[in-house]
């Protein structure tokens, strides 16, 4: 254990502070939410003694994370669980592929590069939910949704604390404590075991759950690009069709918004537009985004949300923008990468105008 360089100052003693990769780190100021105590700089209780979270591992170059891995979230700074891993085909236009490989893509989408999937892991993981109030004006914890029903597409259901992450997002740690993460469903997916490492391991409910709900869980793509510092990661997930008329399948896509620059920016508009295979283009236009107009700052850079959309038509594709403002109250418009809507999960084939 290092002495704390950070809040010596303030406290004689950070228990909090962790080696990692030969640097002393202190997690009351990098994730204050994270503590029994929440506290923000000077107005930490007087009197209140710091309690160890865990301690920082190395994080996995190449790979990946097992269940049962406990985690910070890079991003969020909650902190969480591995339950299984994905591996999705992230398709990055900011990445520029050979000349030799461009193709155009289908009217009305910007742009006219193909962009080349690459194989990349995403871990379905529980987040603690002492956690969840700290992060709830930055990150949906609902984040979850499929039909129960499929006769009855109003029966929509939500398991909260519930969040994909990028494996780049994973910041490993390990515990003593045997039930280190607060989240209802932990001790019906995991149980302890000393022997083993990570030393929690998955119930038979956990590979039940995971069989039975595969293919409303399954993250298969996922679509990022980055205009003026802001980039925009989208993630589509099939959520099942209404075998009643009006026949209709239904679709959940969950954004995230990161500002890579230094400058405070503003969420203020969304326009969408929503092509379906039967052959309609619908317009949509509103303020903010699920209520909220969030502002991305250094400090607080990432906003992450969740929609839903439905189609009367087995596929289509969805792009768009928003529209960001600056301090100065000068706009700029911030492309959503176009993606895929597709219900055939067998034989899933590449968003026009991509490959894999």
């Amino acid at each position: 254990m290092f002495s704390c360089w950070v809040c010596s100052g303030g406290v004689s003693r950070c228990n909090l502070c962790i080696n990692f990769h030969f640097v002393s780190l202190c997690m009351c100021l990098l994730w204050p939410w994270l503590l029994p105590f929440p506290v923000l700089g000077s107005n930490r209780p007087e009197g209140k003694v710091l309690e160890t979270v865990g301690v920082f591992e190395a994080p996995k170059q190449h790979g990946k994370y097992e269940t049962g891995q406990l985690f910070l979230h890079s991003v969020f700074g909650y902190r969480g669980i591995v339950l299984f891993p994905w591996h999705a085909r992230l398709y990055d236009r900011d990445v520029t592929p050979p000349t030799t490989e461009s193709k155009s893509e289908p009217p009305g989408t910007h742009g006219s590069k193909e962009v080349k999937g690459k194989t990349h892991t995403y871990y379905q993981v529980l987040i603690d939910t002492r956690d969840c109030p700290h992060i709830s004006q930055r990150s949906q914890t609902e984040a979850v949704t499929f039909l129960a029903n499929h006769d009855d597409s109003r029966a929509l259901y939500a398991i909260p604390g519930l969040d994909y992450v990028s494996h780049e997002d994973i910041l490993p740690y390990s515990s003593t404590d045997q039930v280190p993460i607060q989240h209802e469903l932990f001790e019906r997916f995991l149980m302890f075991n000393p022997s083993k490492v990570p030393p929690f391991i998955p119930r038979d409910t956990l590979r039940a759950w995971q069989e039975k709900n595969h293919p409303w869980l399954e993250l298969s793509d996922v679509h990022r690009e980055t205009t003026e510092n802001i980039r925009v990661t989208v993630i589509p997930f099939y959520m099942g069709m209404r075998v009643r008329l009006p026949f209709h399948i239904r679709w959940r896509y969950c954004i995230r918004l990161e500002n890579m620059g230094n400058e405070v920016v503003q969420l203020r508009e969304r326009h969408w537009r929503i092509f379906s295979l039967s052959g309609t283009l619908e317009t949509v236009r509103g303020r903010g985004v699920v209520g909220r107009e969030p502002v991305l700052s250094k400090e607080q850079p990432a906003f992450q949300y969740s929609s839903h959309v439905s189609l009367q038509a087995p596929s289509g594709h969805m792009w768009g923008t928003f529209r960001i403002e600056r301090t100065d109250g000068s706009h700029f418009d911030v492309r959503i990468p176009p993606f895929s809507l597709e219900s055939n999960k067998d034989e899933k084939a590449p968003p026009a105008g991509y490959s894999w």
